[in-house]
């Protein structure tokens, strides 16, 4: 049986290619680097990490973009012999503009080195690249309209300004005319365009009403590419509005794929709300069975909600969810760690045998270049541990362990000097003060720490976390229980602004500017089994 989610923790805009038997998916990395994570399967119940194109400066350098910009909804296809990617780099949120520039990187193997990235336009975000029976490449993206009523921070219908459809080559770009194929239906927020063609018809797949929890998927289909196109019966295929106590909401933004033996199935992104409506893991990707009747597209048990359990290809079991350690013993960061914004990894921190080096640079808050190395929550409940070296000469530098979603929403437990104390430990977070991004203290008086490296932890139960630390003794706790509802989708300022998910990980910063270092001899992750 398939599980859903099939790829836990923040995973969104799910786009899935079938090359044989082998199926992939390319999901949104926003401000994260490297950019675009592409997870592999054969069963599509096991998936595996198999590639992060985007990874140098010529790809991606997304430092000063804003929170939740960077990379959204890539693209990936395959034809003409190789994998094909379109991405697109937001510079902008919040206002009237976006700054949406869209590009496609190519590679011959999906693990490959991802060639340079050829610019294609900044009409809007979402592209989409089709390939037609004919040998023609499609080019789909939304219009963005500037001038629309409620842009910005609660965007409406006049903002999506429709999906544009123009002929595009490797050779000569986009070319010949451009069509606004589709407006979208009553529910509005049209977006996430994904082109397919079965039969006679060409059919559109798009995400509406926004990324919360009246999003959905939306199917049109039209006997010519440039349409116009007919709305599905029920306008959508996938949508959980109606339906606020399901376990699985925000089901939107997928593409279509079928199977050798022609199954068919569709992607999707997801939440897993807790009580109180909260998404730690942010927008997951899930998959549904589908049925096609008189043409159109229906889930195979009908109605719009997605199941938590499916038929899938064979007689699978998911593979358990085994807790990580990491030693850096091989000098290679580990897979499922990622950093923010930067091209220039060197800057940030280093691989030694046995260490992780954090280069200590500008503030949590930063948009540029901020050393923090981290990895996704992919469980409700979980224990993260490290082990720190950091030798701080005054309060200007700090180094520890951190739940972060992103500059206005954290906690973190920090080994810094304060005056008349010496090296100690606080606790520093950011409680959604947005656009301030102002530091609340939970510890009315730092704890003085001895020499020597000093163990950090963090348990996350739900709606609670609690930091611990110890020196050559028993664990203890540091501070009261912290409010876990607030590294997630809807911790202020609310969802507009919060695109990605939950992250436990390392931090370092010296705002003096002399890159004070922090050495992390250790890392684990563990699922809490009950």
């Amino acid at each position: 049986m398939i599980r859903n989610p099939i790829l836990p923790g923040f995973n969104p805009d799910p786009s899935i290619c079938r090359v044989g038997e082998d199926y992939y998916i390319a999901t949104s990395t926003f401000e994260w680097y490297p950019g675009v994570q592409i997870h592999h399967s054969r069963d599509l119940v096991n998936w595996q990490l198999v590639s992060r194109p985007l990874n140098r400066a010529s790809q991606l350098d997304m430092r000063g973009n804003p929170d939740s910009c960077g990379v959204w909804a890539p693209c990936l296809s395959h034809a003409d012999g190789r994998f094909w990617l379109v991405y697109t780099d937001v510079k902008r949120l919040n206002g009237s503009f976006k700054d949406a520039h869209n590009y496609i990187v190519t590679c011959d193997t999906i693990d490959g080195d991802w060639s340079d990235p050829t610019y294609v336009n900044s009409n809007g975000f979402d592209p989409t690249l089709f390939h037609d029976e004919d040998g023609r490449k499609w080019f789909a993206v939304v219009q963005w309209n500037h001038r629309g009523p409620g842009t910005g921070r609660n965007p409406a219908h006049a903002a999506f300004d429709g999906i544009l459809l123009q002929q595009w080559s490797p050779e000569g770009g986009l070319t010949g005319e451009i069509t606004n194929i589709f407006t979208g239906s009553a529910r509005g927020l049209t977006e996430a365009p994904h082109l397919f063609r079965r039969g006679g018809y060409y059919y559109l797949t798009t995400a509406e009403g926004g990324t919360g929890y009246q999003h959905a998927v939306t199917l049109a289909r039209s006997r010519d590419i440039r349409g116009p196109y007919e709305l599905h019966p029920e306008a959508h295929v996938l949508c959980a509005d109606d339906a606020p106590d399901h376990a699985i909401q925000r089901t939107g933004h997928g593409q279509y794929v079928e199977t050798p033996d022609g199954q068919v199935y569709h992607t999707f992104l997801m939440g897993r709300p807790l009580p109180g409506r909260f998404c730690p893991m942010g927008r997951e990707t899930g998959i549904e069975r589908c049925i096609w009747k008189d043409d159109w597209l229906y889930l195979e048990q009908g109605g719009l909600l997605a199941r938590e359990t499916l038929p899938g290809l064979a007689d699978v079991t998911p593979a358990p969810q085994a807790a990580a350690a990491h030693h850096f013993e091989d000098g290679t960061l580990p897979s499922e760690f990622q950093w923010l914004r930067t091209p220039q990894p060197d800057r940030i921190f280093r691989m030694e045998p046995g260490a992780l080096v954090l280069i200590g640079r500008e503030s949590p808050g930063s948009w540029f270049e901020q050393a923090l190395v981290a990895r996704r929550q992919e469980h409700f409940a979980y224990r993260a541990e490290t082990t720190l070296s950091f030798d701080p000469l005054s309060y200007q530098h700090g180094a520890g362990l951190t739940t972060y979603y992103n500059r206005y929403k954290f906690h973190a437990v920090l080994v810094t000097e304060e005056p008349g104390i010496g090296r100690c430990l606080v606790l520093a977070s950011c409680l959604g003060d947005f656009p301030d991004g102002a530091l609340t203290y939970a510890l009315e008086t730092a704890v003085p720490l001895a020499a020597g490296p000093v163990d950090l932890a963090v348990e996350v139960d739900h709606a609670t976390q609690q930091f611990f630390w110890r020196q050559g003794g028993a664990w203890q706790p540091i501070g009261p229980p912290l409010d876990a509802t607030l590294i997630s989708d809807e911790g202020p300022p609310g969802e507009h602004c919060s695109f990605t998910g939950a992250f436990v990980g390392m931090v370092a910063f010296d705002v003096t500017g002399h890159g004070r270092e922090a050495r992390f001899s250790r890392f684990s992750y563990a699922p809490d089994p009950s």
